[in-house]
This record gives structure tokens, sequence and C-alpha cells, in this order.
């Protein structure tokens, strides 16, 4: 194992498969700049910075990978994606359906999102869900270095248009990271913690708020499985229908906004194929439906925080919380 923050693994990913294939390439708002070290060894031929017309990053991408090089593209904040939509959604989504499967479009794009470095709404704005409903498109969204660098790599890979979304905060979070060749597959979620009582499904960001919750829970008798999704499109209906089986109560985090969500998807997953097993209806937490505020501790109360999720839990399985002093460890 190697440890590495994401943004490493991002680097390290990039260069093993830019190493590995001479048609992966990377362009963008300043990746050059950014990534000496790639231009250092592939040359400013296949790492190249971009003018600030995120249209024409993505549309170059699609036009790229029409004609069989394999671009990765930084698009910077996730909301810039709004300035490539028709080049994202209606080129690089639809293009290889209707070409009857004569092209394919292995490109992928990369965007910061999620809370924590107040960069305010038109910065900070977990928008996912509109990609999962874009035909065509393939989302990531890892919560691990392990992740960054094996979805990563996996997406470059991949034949379609993958959009890998990386957390703002995450990216300066250390990890360990298996080292020589490591890919995760596209559409398999991780079991992050075993448990029998309640299932906590997230991806990015959350599930570490999970895990943390999983730890308060533990220590009031109750046992959580903390599943990340990882993967949102396609989705790993399986694990989810297998844990929410298992424990018979589901509750789903996610920073995003509620309506019309990932979230509401998982949450139709497991009442159409799980009903019959739950023992207490879904329930989801996420981020309210307002922009994201910039002040620090306005965009903490913006995110599923743990003790949220370990309150909702604990109601899920029918339990009270335990006063603050139960909880504390002998002196």
């Amino acid at each position: 194992m190697t440890m590495m923050t994401c943004n490493e693994a991002i680097g390290a990913a990039l260069a093993e498969e830019m190493r590995r294939d001479a048609r992966v390439l990377m362009f963008g708002e300043g990746v050059a700049t950014k990534r000496q070290d790639l231009v250092s060894e592939f040359g400013a031929q296949r790492v190249r910075n971009t003018p600030l017309a995120e249209g024409i990053i993505a549309g170059t991408a699609v036009g790229a990978a029409a004609t069989g090089l394999r671009p990765v593209v930084d698009m910077l904040f996730a909301p810039f994606l709004c300035f490539a939509m028709d080049e994202i959604v209606n080129s690089a989504g639809k293009l290889r359906y209707m070409s009857g499967g004569q092209f394919s479009f292995p490109m992928v794009a990369i965007a910061m999102t999620g809370g924590g470095w107040t960069v305010g709404a038109q910065h900070n704005h977990n928008l996912e869900a509109w990609f999962v409903h874009s035909p065509g498109l393939k989302v990531v969204m890892p919560s691990c270095a392990a992740d960054y660098k094996g979805l990563l790599k996996s997406a470059i890979r991949d034949e379609n248009p993958v959009l890998f979304f990386a957390d703002m905060t995450l990216g300066y979070v250390p990890g360990d990271v298996p080292e020589g060749e490591h890919l995760v597959p596209i559409g398999k979620a991780a079991i992050r913690r075993e448990g029998r009582d309640v299932t906590l499904i997230s991806y990015s960001k959350a599930v570490n708020t999970c895990l943390d919750a999983a730890e308060r829970l533990a220590a009031q008798g109750v046992s959580a499985e903390v599943i990340d999704l990882r993967s949102l499109k396609p989705l790993d209906e399986e694990t989810i229908l297998r844990s929410a089986r298992k424990t018979g109560r589901v509750l789903i985090v996610h920073e995003a906004s509620r309506l019309c969500a990932v979230g509401s998807e998982v949450a139709a997953i497991v009442a159409e194929h799980a009903f019959d097993a739950l023992k207490a209806p879904v329930m989801r937490l996420t981020g309210p439906d307002v922009p994201a505020p910039s002040s620090y501790v306005l965009e903490q109360a913006f995110m599923p925080q743990a003790d949220a999720i370990t309150a909702s839990a604990l109601k899920l399985a029918g339990k009270e919380a335990l006063p603050a002093a139960a909880m504390a460890e002998p002196a």
C-alpha cells in the first residue's frame, strides 16, 4: 500500500494510463499549470491548458473521442458543466447509440463538487443526478483515495463518456492505495462496514460521515452496515438489495438535495424489490433544496452530519438516543 491524497491518486491514475495508452490525453482549465509532472513526462501535445470555455473543452473532447483518442478533461467546478450540457449530454451521451455502435466516446469529464471549501453557490452544487438521468453517460463519485485512482483508471478505459465527480474536501484527505495495477469496476458498490440492524447507503464524503455515525450507533447497541455506492450510474442494485434484505432498515444519506436525487432512485429500488423484508419505511437524509451557502458554519449545517445520521438511524431501529453521559467512556 502507498499513502496518498485523493488528488495525488488522480495524478497517479492519469500518469499510469498515459504511459499505458498513447491515445490518452488531458486538457482543460489550468491542467498543464497544475500538473507539471505530466507535462514533463508526456509533453505539451498531450497535456494542454485551454481557455475558460467549458462548451469548447467538452466539444473538443467529444470530437477527439470520436476520432479514436481517449481524452480526459478537467472542468474545474461542477456548476461549470452547465456550459457544456449540449456537448456532454446531447452529443457524447447519445451519438454512440445514434450511430448504431459505429462510434464510441471514451472520454472522462472531471469536475469538483461538494461543500467544505466555502466557495459559494455558483461553484458548489451537487448536480450529479442531472447526469445520472442522461442516457449514455456513466457517473462515478468516489469516497477514498484508492477508489479515486481505481475508478479513474476504469473510466479512462471505458468506451462510454464518464462523469467523474471529485469532492473538493476529499481531495486533500490521505488514504491507502494498492500498489501496482489497481482498477475499481464501474457499477460495483463497496461494503465499508458490515452490520445487521440498519443499512446506511451513501457516496462521496458522506460515506465517511456515515462511518462516523456507525461508530456512534455501535456505542448505543445498533449495528450499522455502510454501503458506498461510488458508482451512481450504473447502480449496484444487487448490493443495495442484499443489504436492505439483511437489515430490514435503510437510511440513504447524501449531500445533494432530496428532490429527484440519487437517493430517490435507491429508495424506489428498495421499495420495489425488497418491500417484504423491510421492518421500517426507507428514510432519506440529504442536503436542503437551496443554493449552497458560502459561510463555513452554514455550509456545515447544509451537509448531513453524523449526529443527524445517528438520530435518524436510531429512529429507524426503534431506539431512543442514550444520554451523553451514558455514551462517555469510563474514566
